[in-house]
């Protein structure tokens, strides 16, 4: 095997990882194909070098130098990622219980399960840290410093995220509104946003749709937006003034919120920290 591909991301979520580090150097064409393969996923998994080119609107040849430039031998190795993302797909949580029976892992006990949970938060704090942009988590708090109010919206997985920060914000007098969604009443909870105001949206794989489409509305009646999720391609993303990109690890399917939980922390202490001068004179 090549140095190059001894190089090359070896699953999924390693690769997302890694063309969102480098989308903003590739070349108009890869930039291209990394847009349509991360939208796309399955079609990248199972489609042949000339329907995928059809479809992502470029030569065959851009999708052998894409794969070339992530220090992949050709598209086919490639593929086999995008395959693997398959059989790694989001498990219920039924099937998440049983492939931790499968491996071994014994629920009852309690010990195994912890050392295993405390491994992936740590694994996700650690990943964090090394890849966390300073320039743009001061870019979010400058922005999020200079709202009137604070939309919250962060719902399923990441609603107990949002809770923290509706709750820490408050508790630093900072006005913030959570979306929460109870009843389908989502809309009408954003319904006094302006321009003056900053949306705080979080959401991971697989999205939250109400999330997704909450921020739209909310960026094309003029707030700002400040998404927090795991690509530069995900749907939330096009809305935001401001990205930062945590991909959180898992445990047999259960993915941590350890780095994410740090993250929201540390914002609500910098929004607090960058307003006292202003509340104060």
């Amino acid at each position: 095997m090549s140095e190059t591909a001894q190089c090359a991301p070896k699953d999924f979520q390693a690769l997302r990882a890694t063309i969102a580090q480098r989308v903003d150097a590739l070349p108009k064409r890869l930039a291209q194909v990394a847009a349509y393969a991360l939208e796309n996923p399955d079609e990248i998994a199972f489609g042949t070098v000339a329907s995928v080119a059809a479809a992502a609107q470029v030569q065959p040849s851009a999708l052998v130098r894409f794969a070339h430039a992530f220090g992949y031998t050709g598209f086919s190795d490639l593929q086999e990622v995008f395959r693997s993302r398959l059989r790694e797909r989001v498990l219920s949580y039924d099937e998440r219980l049983a492939r931790m029976r499968d491996h071994g892992i014994a629920t009852s006990r309690a010990g195994l399960l912890l050392d295993g949970f405390l491994e992936a938060a740590e694994r996700s704090v650690a990943d964090f840290r090394s890849k966390a942009d300073p320039q743009k988590l001061d870019a979010a708090v400058e922005i999020l410093a200079g709202a009137e109010t604070i939309y919250l919206v962060g719902l399923r997985r990441s609603f107990p995220i949002a809770s923290y920060l509706s709750y820490a914000m408050a508790k630093s007098g900072i006005r913030n509104i959570l979306v929460n969604g109870v009843a389908g009443l989502g809309a009408e909870q954003l319904g006094f946003i302006s321009n003056k105001d900053v949306v705080l949206a979080i959401s991971f794989t697989p999205y939250a749709s109400e999330t997704v489409a909450l921020t739209a509305g909310a960026e094309s009646r003029g707030a700002k937006v400040v998404s927090i999720t795991d690509s530069l391609f995900s749907p939330i993303a096009p809305a935001a003034d401001v990205i930062v990109e945590i991909v959180e690890a898992n445990f047999e399917g259960f993915r941590s919120t350890a780095a994410t939980m740090a993250l929201a922390m540390s914002l609500t202490v910098a929004v607090a920290a960058r307003r006292a001068p202003q509340d104060a004179s």
